[in-house]
């Protein structure tokens, strides 16, 4: 099966829209349909289920796009090793990382890869952290920047290059919480409202935390992006839970305070992270090296 029908399929999946995914690829939306309908054909399955305004993947498709996905990756490989026997890497290195990391370890990454290899382009996608390692294995993204886990896949090469401790704050303003915590110890943590992250590693050292001190955790928010936890505390919504460097690099630094309670959850280990066999590609690993 050709890649460019792979790459309109893996788009429209990753859009869930036919007219933004035309736009997107610069094709026209009807040669869009004709092709995914050409794809379906040839498989003979139905790929996405459709409305007037949305698509989604059926559950044949979630396990195509998976296969797609790793064809495409193969195949950049294959292009990537051919490009580096003519002379200088070019092509596209695609990097994901949270909106702290962008600025906080990325630039000087970056700057030092652009001046060495001027004609690779850089796709820079951020968001929430808790998405950095599994866009990297489902092969959305060549590299990440990322936390870490508990457990990582033997598949995967991860490089450390700094530690953040995970810590409390509050409002800068703050004066009640930590008056509650003074006066009623432990207890006090049922009166105090929490933010934390919805899903990923903060969040799940939180639970294991709140677990070990055997207390129930007043949850007021559940974010995506550490960012927005910070700008909730700003706003002496609650008590917040968030890696040190994101409030190091916060515009709202000055707004929030460490708590007067501080946890006991191991750091951040924060580092790179690639699909080990995307290191044949002379364009990713060039980017790893410099890491």
């Amino acid at each position: 099966m050709q890649t460019t029908k792979l790459k309109l399929f893996i788009a429209l999946a990753e859009i869930g829209h036919f007219n933004r995914t035309a736009q997107a690829c610069h094709v026209s939306p009807s040669k869009l349909s004709r092709t995914i309908q050409s794809v379906e054909t040839e498989l003979g399955i139905t790929l996405f289920e459709r409305d007037n305004r949305h698509v989604a993947l059926t559950t044949q498709g979630e396990d195509f796009l998976h296969f797609a996905r790793e064809h495409v990756k193969h195949w950049e490989t294959f292009q990537d090793s051919l490009k580096n026997t003519r002379g200088a890497l070019s092509g596209t290195v695609s990097i994901y990382c949270s909106v702290t990391a962008s600025y906080s370890f990325l630039y000087e990454i970056l700057a030092k890869f652009r001046e060495q290899y001027p004609l690779i382009q850089i796709k820079l996608h951020t968001g929430d952290p808790a998405d950095a390692i599994n866009r990297v294995s489902n092969g959305q993204e060549d590299i990440a920047i990322a936390a870490k886990p508990e457990k990582l896949s033997n598949t995967m090469s991860f490089k450390q290059f700094d530690a953040s401790p995970l810590i409390f704050i509050c409002s800068s303003k703050d004066t009640h919480y930590e008056s509650l915590i003074k006066n009623l110890g432990d207890a006090a943590w049922q009166n105090i409202p929490m933010i934390v992250s919805e899903r990923g590693l903060a969040r799940e050292r939180f639970n294991a935390w709140v677990a070990s001190k055997k207390i129930a955790a007043n949850i007021y928010s559940q974010v995506s992006g550490n960012e927005a936890i910070v700008s909730m505390v700003s706003l002496n919504c609650g008590i917040g839970l968030v890696p040190q460097i994101v409030v190091e690099n916060s515009p709202l630094k000055n707004s929030v305070k460490k708590f007067s309670v501080q946890p006991n959850i191991a750091s951040y280990e924060v580092g790179a992270c690639v699909q080990s066999r995307r290191l044949k590609s002379p364009l990713v690993n060039a980017l790893w090296q410099l890491i």
